[in-house]
């Protein structure tokens, strides 16, 4: 009995989050989910680099999985705060499923082709730009904004875990039984969270439609309303050079484990994993200081030292040496993202919040089709060190610029204010 109080205390004091039943449903889905999602993405990477031998033509894959949010996440934004969100996500992850299903009977009947891929990247990418704000601004329907900075940092724990165990199962099944098992557990694992979107019951947030608005005008203003707000500017600033430059992974990370370490999917898997691993030890230290609120310090310690760690990558050609490394930008990415990632909705008006959202999606993933076209052009001409390199050297010098440009402001709060 006192072990299951001390158990209970520890859930309330570091995950209190998960005390919201409606949080729980959606979390515990996401825990499978997620892990079919990371199996998807090294088997995608893999098998692109496999049917056509490019960085470039792989660079290109990302390019067009993230381009509709690059362009779309604007409207989406307008647009899903006049529905419930619960339904939204229902239908995005359902759309999700079936692209992962058919990206795995393509597979399996060998009828794959190069083509095939940047179709149904495409339509995933169109899927997520509706998907990525719902969740974003979905958390603080489910937990309040006094636990809405744990639920991020939760949500970054359940990712990075996946990040973990999803590349390490997805590269035994590659090695052993083909890339089509990764797309069909992942299409299967949308089942859970499906499951718990159903059971959850919440009063939804739905912004009431003025007629006499388009929806031309919203976006207008929700971009109004963040140039004139100084914390919200300043942050997505910084959310648009890191999103670009820092986590092109996808493209990276095969290319130098093929090219610089002459190594195969066993450790491009592992790999992977050691990014999640520094991750997932940034999304516990986030949730066990979550009440603390973000934090501007840590944003800008994070920016430069992520910057640093992609500089030392293209120097190293030790296998040890690149797991650390990419375990130290895993930590530092994840308390750069959930600082950011709060500090945004809890200092938003809650009018605005789903286009606040909409637009951290756009500059934070949305800006992936530059970041990995550029990645891949880079690694095409430069090799993978001198792709790590310059991008670590194009993050760093805008980060710079961006956190001088701001210094002014030497008595705004470390903490932001609750809209």
């Amino acid at each position: 009995m006192n072990l299951r109080h001390a158990g209970m205390r520890v859930v309330n004091n570091n995950f209190h989050a998960l005390t919201h039943k409606n949080y729980r449903y959606f979390w515990f889905g996401q825990c499978v989910s997620l892990i079919g999602t990371w199996m998807q993405n090294i088997g995608q990477s893999w098998l692109v680099l496999t049917l056509t031998g490019s960085p470039l033509l792989l660079g290109l894959v990302g390019t067009i999985q993230f381009l509709p949010i690059t362009c779309f996440s604007l409207f989406a934004g307008a647009l899903i705060d006049k529905f419930p969100k619960r339904n939204i996500l229902i239908v995005t992850q359902t759309v999700s499923m079936l692209l992962a299903l058919i990206l795995s009977a393509l597979v399996f009947t060998g009828t794959v082709k190069y083509g095939y891929i940047l179709v149904l990247a495409f339509l995933l990418g169109l899927t997520n730009t509706f998907d990525m704000p719902t969740r974003q601004a979905f958390n603080i329907e489910i937990v309040g904004k006094e636990d809405l900075m744990n639920a991020i940092a939760l949500n970054s724990t359940t990712f990075n875990l996946a990040r973990i165990v999803g590349p390490a199962i997805g590269a035994g099944m590659m090695a052993y039984l083909g890339a089509g098992w990764c797309f069909l557990l992942n299409g299967l694992s949308f089942v859970a969270v499906i499951y718990g979107l159903l059971q959850i019951r919440t009063t939804p947030y739905v912004r009431e439609k003025k007629k006499d608005i388009g929806l031309l005008k919203e976006i207008k203003d929700g971009i109004v309303y963040i140039s004139k707000d100084r914390l919200l500017a300043r942050t997505l600033l910084l959310v648009t050079v890191v999103g670009t430059m820092a986590y092109n992974f996808s493209v990276l990370i095969p290319v130098f484990t093929k090219d610089v370490l002459h190594m195969q999917e066993k450790t491009y898997g592992l790999m992977m994993s050691c990014l999640g691993v520094g991750s997932l030890i940034g999304a516990l230290t986030m949730s066990f200081r979550s009440k603390k609120g973000p934090r501007l310090s840590l944003i800008i310690a994070c920016c430069i030292l992520i910057s640093v760690f992609l500089l030392l990558n293209g120097m190293t050609g030790s296998v040890y040496m690149f797991g650390l490394l990419l375990a130290l930008q895993g930590f530092c990415n994840i308390l750069f993202a959930t600082n950011c990632n709060s500090s945004l909705q809890i200092h938003s008006k809650d009018e605005y919040r789903a286009r606040v959202m909409s637009v951290y999606s756009l500059v934070f993933a949305g800006s992936t089709p530059v970041g990995n076209l550029f990645a891949g052009y880079a690694a095409d001409h430069y090799g993978a060190n001198g792709a790590f390199f310059l991008c670590g050297l194009f993050c760093l010098i805008p980060c710079l610029i961006i956190i001088l440009a701001f210094r002014n402001k030497a008595n705004e709060p470390e903490e932001p204010a609750a809209a």
